[in-house]
């Protein structure tokens, strides 16, 4: 292909995002701009098929960088997904498919929902960590497609990035290819203001092989793509480029960073580049055509499909329809006590057995999370990840195994480090990604490790988090009906596990409304109080419920293993729950203000705990049978 028709695709790719920021009034024209270049060409290498953007042995591109999202935009156009002129000419407007940094499931073509910046690096090398384990599945033949990833400097200098990057090293993942637009801007200026590391020696360190390129020169830059297609450890290409490239007077400046570029510019811009000044968001014909013939994915999906043996396609076919009513989940009935973080073990173990895309793992702690899947091996051979001390890009490279195509992957951590990755949770919620988040050491139970390891405000926080559902499981068999209600969510959820052991509690008939996320435990006629609780303050309620009594107080108990699918329930059902001539009483060794949904009074933590054993823990901050029955009486 000519220099000549390169230019004019990625001119053709510059003034469309410069069109669609200044018909906005709003976004990004500087990045776009900038990757115009090797986006271009990048398009020659890419192997998808916009009539199906599921297709299992695509190329994966993920853009790293919001800032770049009239690329995003123009790109899919020009390669046939749905994505229109006039799409883009409602760019940032309400209900357009074209929101202001894209997002999954909601315009075609886009792989995932990357947001704050740092996370599509993640991303990407959490789908490369998925398409290896299914290499190794079903074969080099069959999954041998690569994942790129376009970032910037901000994407950079986030610490998730180092975090994820350091696994993809050391994972050694070969298929995935980085591209970093260096342009040395930043929202207040030059990078060097706040940033001066040498970008090529931390690669290096963390066995990447790292390619320098300039941007803007096509042969550089198909030169260095055949090299990475080629390379035996993942690839880091460090792509010198202009922010605004082809802006008339603002080429290189911050000032194209977040701010559209005027109409004058923008004319003078395309009159230099040789388009007419006066017309916007247009695609010559030559330029089309030209996109047109670079993506042959039809024909490629066409014949991989072909080479599909008849095993093989069954192993597919039972990788992405997983038969989770097949588990077959273990029975507590005859256990006295147990942690629902070891409860949560045999469970995982459990639908591991059945299930054969379901893996996962722990931040570097799986002996105490309780998370190991037995006798099945390391990643990326095995099913157990070991993440390693790395929450947030733990969280946001699950994201992306979730979206692979073909498993269900859970990551764990203790309770209080959910802190780390609360951006990759909330982009799962916001995605409806089915991630299984698997969160121990739940409260002030963690006892000796102190304040900076108890989870005070944790679950009021994950709470409030739409589209996300939290389970504090009471005991071990409302932990198997948490997980069965679990696999019926399109979302992400969340299993908060104590680290002590707690009763398991023996009426069978107690159980079966875990789904509608809260539920009467134990109800009494002519009850005067109602006690809500989750977690190991149920059987601490059941227990205080029964000292009420004795003294002529009536009490229901309520258990909430899941308060977020609680609060969805119509209000007919809440009323049978809640008997609303009770006075409600909530009980948590926790925050707990949620509760005032419902509850006149809430018995929560006001502080961040203290360092020393549970059972002191729990009877100096008021969570007893005695302290409870005593506050309750006072306050009716």
């Amino acid at each position: 292909m000519s220099k000549e028709l390169l230019q004019k695709q990625a001119n053709t790719i510059r003034f469309l995002a410069a069109d669609m920021v200044q018909q906005a009034n709003s976004g990004h024209p500087g990045a776009p701009m900038g990757l115009a270049d090797i986006a271009t060409v990048l398009s020659s290498h890419l192997n998808i098929n916009p009539s199906n953007d599921k297709w299992l042995n695509r190329d994966r591109l993920v853009f790293s960088g919001g800032h770049a999202t009239g690329l995003v935009y123009s790109l899919l156009h020009l390669w046939g997904f749905d994505v229109s002129l006039s799409d883009m000419k409602n760019f940032r407007q309400h209900n357009s498919k074209t929101p202001g940094h894209p997002e999954y499931g909601h315009t075609h073509g886009i792989e995932i929902t990357t947001g704050p910046l740092g996370q599509g690096i993640a991303n990407s090398v959490g789908f490369s960590m998925a398409s290896k384990y299914a290499q190794n599945l079903l074969g080099d033949d069959v999954i041998n497609h690569k994942v790129y990833c376009l970032c910037g400097d901000g994407d950079l200098q986030e610490g998730i990035s180092y975090e994820a990057c350091a696994t993809a090293g050391h994972l050694n993942l070969d298929n995935l290819v980085i591209i970093y637009d260096s342009n040395s801007i930043t929202i207040e200026g030059d990078t060097s203001i706040a940033w001066s590391e040498n970008v090529k020696k931390r690669f290096d360190a963390i066995n990447f092989e790292v390619i320098e390129i300039d941007g803007h020169n096509f042969s550089q830059i198909d030169n260095a793509l055949i090299k990475a297609k080629e390379a035996t450890k993942p690839v880091l290409i460090i792509a010198k480029t202009a922010i605004g490239k082809g802006a008339a007077t603002l080429e290189g400046s911050h000032h194209t960073h977040g701010a559209p570029l005027g109409e004058d510019e923008i004319r003078a811009s395309k009159k230099n580049a040789g388009f007419d000044p006066d017309e916007k968001f247009v695609v010559p014909y030559d330029i089309k055509g030209a996109f047109d013939k670079l993506i042959k994915g039809a024909e490629a999906e066409s014949a991989w499909k072909e080479s599909l043996s008849d095993e093989v396609k069954s192993k597919i076919e039972k990788l992405q329809n997983p038969d989770f009513d097949a588990i077959e989940y273990p029975d507590f009935s005859d256990v006295e006590s147990i942690a629902t973080r070891g409860s949560n073990h045999k469970i995982l173990n459990a639908i591991a057995k059945a299930v054969p895309g379901f893996l996962g793992g722990s931040a570097d702690l799986a002996p105490s999370n309780k998370t190991e899947l037995s006798n099945m091996g390391d990643f990326p051979n095995g099913r157990n990840i070991h993440f390693g001390i790395k929450e947030h890009a733990m969280a946001a490279m699950t994201n992306a195994m979730n979206l692979y195509g073909l498993f269900r992957v859970f990551s764990a951590t203790f309770f209080v480090f959910s802190d780390y990755l609360k951006p990759s949770a909330r982009i799962a919620a916001l995605a409806s990604i089915p991630q299984h988040f698997v969160w121990t050491h739940d409260s002030i139970g963690v006892g000796e490790d102190g304040p900076t390891h108890q989870p005070i405000e944790h679950l009021s926080q994950f709470r409030a988090l739409p589209n996300f559902y939290v389970f504090r499981p009471a005991d071990a068999t409302e932990n198997v009906d948490s997980w069965k209600t679990a696999f019926k969510l399109s979302a992400p959820t969340a299993f908060v596990c104590s680290r002590q052991n707690l009763e398991v509690l023996k009426d069978e008939k107690a159980f079966g409304e875990v789904s509608n996320g809260g539920y009467l435990l134990k109800q009494r006629e002519n009850a005067t109080v109602t006690i809500m609780a989750s977690g190991s303050e149920v059987m601490l309620a059941l227990k205080t419920a029964c000292a009420l009594e004795k003294d002529g107080i009536i009490a229901n108990v309520v258990s909430v293993p899941c308060f977020d699918l609680f609060i969805e329930q119509d209000k007919e059902y809440i009323s049978k729950v809640i008997d609303n001539n009770t006075k409600v009483f909530a009980v948590e060794a926790a925050r707990g203000l949620e509760y005032y949904r419902f509850a006149d009074v809430v018995y929560g933590m006001d502080t961040f705990g203290a360092s020393a054993p549970a059972n002191e823990l729990f009877e100096e901050f008021g969570f007893t049978v005695d302290s409870l029955k005593t506050k309750i009486k006072n306050d009716l």
